[in-house]
């Protein structure tokens, strides 16, 4: 990069617009492990049990039209950390995407399943993107 672009020398980068980088000899790790435990913090969640997978296998998320309506300040913040999550998690892409549907009629059957969503990366807050050293891609 130093050869294309002019920049100095800090070190060995580790942290860049809120994603970690791990590098060593056989790769570079991608992820977002703090923010993982920052998010949890800040929603009240850090003592929620992991779970498995991000959403319910063959849920269907509908209008609800008889459900309560929860806040939208808090619905569209969720939404949006779990956005910006996704980052390094595309193993959660889906199910957000299917919650950040209902952001202007959101009920508290769709705040469930954000909940859910957020439980998930607490199993295992270091998954994110590898890169193999020995990898051809440019």
């Amino acid at each position: 990069m130093k050869r294309k672009f002019e920049m100095s020398s800090l070190g060995e980068m580790t942290m860049f617009l809120g994603l970690q980088a791990h590098q060593n000899n056989q790769g570079i790790l991608i992820h977002q492990s703090k923010y993982v435990h920052d998010v949890l913090a800040k929603f009240s969640m850090t003592n929620s049990k992991s779970i498995d997978s991000p959403i319910a296998e063959r849920l269907l998320l509908t209008e609800d039209p008889e459900g309560s309506f929860v806040n939208h300040t808090l619905y569209r913040s969720m939404i949006g950390s779990l956005m910006y999550l996704t980052a390094s998690r595309l193993d959660i892409m889906f199910a957000v995407c299917q919650c950040a549907r209902y952001q202007a009629n959101r009920k508290l059957s769709h705040l469930t399943v954000v909940k859910r969503i957020f439980r998930y990366p607490k199993g295992d807050p270091k998954l994110g993107l590898w890169y193999p050293r020995d990898s051809n891609f440019d």
